[in-house]
Formats: C-alpha cells, structure tokens, sequence
C-alpha cells in the first residue's frame, strides 16, 4: 500500500514516543570530618543506644518503688516450655548488641582501627589474668562499700533486687551468652567508642571519665541505691582502657565480674 494511501494520524500522534528519563543520583560527596560533625554523631551514638535501656531502667525502678515486685533476670519465660524460653531469651537479648557493629563502622570511616582500639583475640597474660585482677578488685570494693552501705540495703525500698527465680542449671549458659553480649556492647561502646571520641575532641581524661561513669551509671538505676556498687567496676575498666588503650582487657573483665555473678544467682536459684 503506498504510503501516499495511509490515512492520516489523528493531531499530536506519534510514531515513537519516548518514555521520561530518570534523574541521575547526586554524586556521592566524601568530606573531611569536622569537630561538630563528629560531636553531632557521637551525641547520636550515646542516645541510640541509651534511649532504650534508660528509659527501662527508670520504668523498672518506678515500678519497683509501685510495689510491682523486683527485676526478673531471665524474664522471657514461655510457661510450660522452658527450654523454648531458654533459646528465646538468649536470642532476644543478642541484639542489644546490634550497635556494636555500627560503631565500629563509624570509628573506622575516620581511620580509627579495631586493632588500634586493642579490640583483638583475648590473651591469658595480656587480658584473661589483668581482667580477673579488675573483676577482684572491683569486687572487693564494693564490699568495702558495703560497711557503710548495708543498713540501707535492708530497706526494700531503695533496692530493687535482681531475682532469678527457680531455673534449671543449664541456664548457666543464658549467664554467659549475657554477660559476653552486656561486656561487649558496654565497653566497646561506653569505653571504646565515647572515650575515643572525647579524645578526638580534645576532652581531658578526668572529664572523659566522669561523662563515662555518668553514662554508665545511668542504665543501671533500676538497682536504686544499689547502683553505687557499679561505680567501682566501671571506674577500674575505663580507667584501665585510658592507660593501655587495650578494649579487650575490661571486655574480659566484664565479662568475668557479670559471668560469675549471674552463674551463682542461676546455680542458687
């Protein structure tokens, strides 16, 4: 048929029309961090991760002070299926670890290297035996704390205390894979990230270690008064960090003081 045959398009017709094009991504810009850059994150940083264990904290002790009972240690019991609220509670309380991979991925974009911050494969002489002497010292200060502390502790009022309840010995476990995951969030965090950064923004060491104990302390109110005896362990790891500037050392440490502490509670029960 020629093409002098065709009939003709209707108005605006087109033989090809073309579909929109994207816009292109904007460039991706790399830049130099800057003081207030880097107060901005690690401001960011602390509430991310004490927004949450804070405000439970206070919620707890508030609770507490209502007569709604003491802390339940392992408290993601499925009743009838202990086993399952075993494997349960493990896995809910791993991911409060889950802004340690963060932070570290924040320290290494401004160059700053686990091995720099010591967090390496633990040795006997270099952590294991340095970890157990801050765990025992910082246990033997909390007893010192206790002969002026101890009326005060009979009164149920002031102390929430941490109860396990009746759990069977394999919950031993469920104290390990606690205390490994609180010793490494904490101290990787409170010590390596916030200490770090206070160095890097020119803070002196007396006031770096104050703001730590500070922010340590703070997620730990729901013990009420008894939260003073958490004062010693936090003391002795970030001083510990602050002179060798080796984070797996009171990760160890940590680890040692709560591991113990919780298997006894768990073996006891």
């Amino acid at each position: 048929m020629p093409a002098s045959d065709w009939p003709t398009p209707p108005p605006n017709w087109q033989y090809w029309q073309p579909r929109a094009l994207k816009p292109p991504l904007p460039a991706v810009e790399i830049s130099e961090p800057t003081r207030r850059s880097l107060v901005t994150e690690t401001v960011f940083v602390q509430l991310a991760f004490l927004a949450l264990p804070v405000t439970t904290a206070i919620v707890v002790l508030a609770r507490h002070l209502d007569g709604a009972g003491d802390i339940n240690r392992f408290g993601s019991d499925v009743p009838g299926h202990p086993l399952a609220g075993f494997f349960l509670g493990m896995l809910s309380y791993i991911a409060v670890g889950a802004i340690v991979p963060l932070v570290l991925l924040l320290l290494w974009r401004t160059g700053i290297r686990s091995k720099q911050l010591g967090l390496v494969a633990p040795g006997l002489k270099s952590d294991w035996l340095p970890g157990l002497g801050l765990a025992a010292a910082s246990f033997g200060t909390a007893v010192v704390l206790f002969v002026p502390l101890g009326p005060l502790l009979h009164d149920s009022k002031l102390v929430n205390k941490a109860a396990t309840g009746h759990v069977p010995a394999y919950y031993v476990i469920y104290a390990l894979v606690l205390s490994a995951t609180t010793a490494i969030t904490e101290e990787v965090i409170v010590n390596g990230y916030l200490l770090t950064r206070l160095e890097q923004l020119n803070w002196a060491p007396r006031s770096a270690l104050i703001l730590s104990l500070g922010l340590r302390t703070s997620y730990h109110v729901y013990y009420g008064i008894a939260v003073l005896f958490t004062v010693p362990f936090g003391y002795y790891v970030t001083r510990s960090f602050q002179k060798r500037r080796r984070l797996t050392r009171p990760i160890t440490a940590h680890f040692v003081y709560d591991a113990v502490l919780t298997s006894i509670a768990v073996l006891t029960s």
